[in-house]
């Protein structure tokens, strides 16, 4: 059977799957923890969900406490996956480069499908929260969200010859990225509401099954199969030795220059992603606390909300990129997600808090361009070694900045819940000072030129 090279399929399925499974358990365990707090069942409604906005009510005190309880308990959560995910994240997908890339595909599917039946069982018995500590380090042990996009992304460089081919197909899987995962969102409070917690975990989990037999059936690799056979076995420890001498190899034998523009451009990342990551992901928790009050439902259309975003992220990348260096297009997308977090901070109603996506229309153009601008630098055969790095840094990154936001939310949501936003949105800073060093310093002319597809010709031109 003829296999095709089409990846991306399998990365619009396995995010629908995971972001629709995604705010439900944050739903879940906020809901199980307001039912501890209040010895009773939880109460939504139509419009929103009860909600006390009396200040001086101690139910709007036992209600700070789930808020705080379910932040604290999200960060747990997230650091127990932490670990495992990290250390597989960089060893699947660093060995792609000799080993192919359907395993980081095939693995954190298989890992998806497992925490989804957990929590299907965990939904149905009314099982203990703790065994979501559990799920949460099987799914890490098999890569999670971070060995698959690594992949993905390392399997779309390979199949790109075209450098501007290249930065518009990478930021095409973050288009399917934000817009599916924007339609799973709102997805998930239909699902919840017409299905319940359970039935929505198995839909989730049958999702991955098709997932797992297009990757192994149907998909190709971009890592000949004969040269696999013919390469003699190694062992584990050798394994790992190349593994980490790859990583190691990029930085030490490559150019003064060329190393200096790859940490650059990995701590913009990193910084970025740190920010972004942590502010996005207290909305959930920000919409069910008061005023906003938000039911399941409306949740679902405030995830939906960042399809537009997402889209048009794509069409700005798109656009840009035919008239401006990379670094700029950065450099407008950071711009854009600081509007957004300034205004969220200071969202009171249902109308400001869905009008927080307009200024934020750009705020995604860094990530795939960021991506864009590392692959571009390294050489073919070091695809699997910085996508391995970037997979790295963003478990690093976003387990850190959950942890982090999470617990600054809990400690300043009692007397001012936006403070977590404008806080995302003063580090945003950061990175942006370290383009602005690119820019102003002697990284001018001919070193900038790598930042621009037309005008890579070579990268081993770069002399130190």
């Amino acid at each position: 059977m003829r296999k095709v090279l089409c990846v991306e399929p399998v990365i619009f399925v396995y995010i629908f799957a995971s972001y629709l499974t995604s705010p439900l358990v944050q739903q879940f365990i906020y809901r199980r923890l307001w039912e501890e707090e209040y010895n009773s069942t939880f109460v939504s409604d139509s419009n929103a969900t009860y909600c006390e906005q009396n200040k001086s009510s101690p139910t709007y005190i036992k209600q700070k406490e789930v808020q705080e309880k379910a932040s604290v308990f999200n960060m747990q959560l997230d650091l127990t996956g932490a670990v495992p995910s990290l250390i597989v994240a960089f060893v699947i997908v660093a060995n792609g480069d000799r080993q192919g890339r359907k395993r980081s595909l095939v693995l954190p599917s298989m890992g998806a499908l497992t925490a989804n039946i957990c929590l299907t069982v965990l939904s149905y018995f009314s099982l203990p929260l703790s065994v979501l500590f559990a799920v949460a380090f099987i799914t890490g042990l098999f890569g999670s969200m971070a060995t698959f996009l690594g992949g993905g992304f390392a399997f779309i460089a390979d199949v790109c010859h075209d450098e501007k081919q290249k930065t518009t197909r990478i930021a095409v899987v973050d288009l399917i990225f934000g817009v599916v995962s924007g339609l799973a969102g709102l997805s998930s409070g239909y699902f919840l509401r017409g299905i319940g917690f359970t039935w929505a975990f198995v839909t989730a989990s049958l999702l991955h099954v098709v997932n797992i037999i297009y990757i192994i059936f149907f998909l190709g690799d971009t890592v000949g199969i004969s040269e696999l056979q013919h390469e003699a076995p190694v062992s584990c420890k050798e394994l790992l030795k190349e593994t980490f001498s790859g990583v190691y190899m990029l930085f030490k034998t490559a150019p003064y220059k060329k190393r200096i523009l790859i940490i650059v451009l990995l701590f913009t990342f990193m910084t970025y992603f740190f920010t972004m990551v942590g502010g996005s992901s207290l909305f959930t928790l920000y919409e069910l606390d008061e005023p906003l009050c938000w039911n399941e439902v409306y949740i679902g259309y405030g995830a939906a909300a960042s399809t537009s975003v997402s889209l048009t992220s794509f069409l700005g990348v798109y656009l840009f990129s035919k008239c401006l260096k990379d670094i700029y297009i950065v450099f407008i997308g950071m711009f854009s997600y600081i509007g957004g977090m300034v205004m969220a901070a200071f969202a009171k109603t249902t109308l400001l808090m869905f009008l927080v996506r307009v200024p934020s229309l750009l705020c995604f153009m860094p990530i795939p361009v960021l991506r864009s601008m590392l692959s571009k630098v390294v050489l073919t055969g070091e695809q699997g070694a910085v996508f391995a790095c970037i997979a790295c840094l963003e478990v690093v990154t976003s387990t850190i900045s959950l942890s982090v936001f999470n617990i600054l939310y809990a400690a300043t949501v009692a007397w001012f819940s936006g403070f977590s936003f404008l806080l995302s949105a003063g580090l945003c800073l950061i990175p942006l000072a370290v383009l602005c060093w690119l820019l102003c310093t002697s990284w001018s002319g001919e070193d900038l030129a790598l930042l621009v597809p037309e005008e890579v010709s070579s990268i081993e031109s770069i002399d130190s």
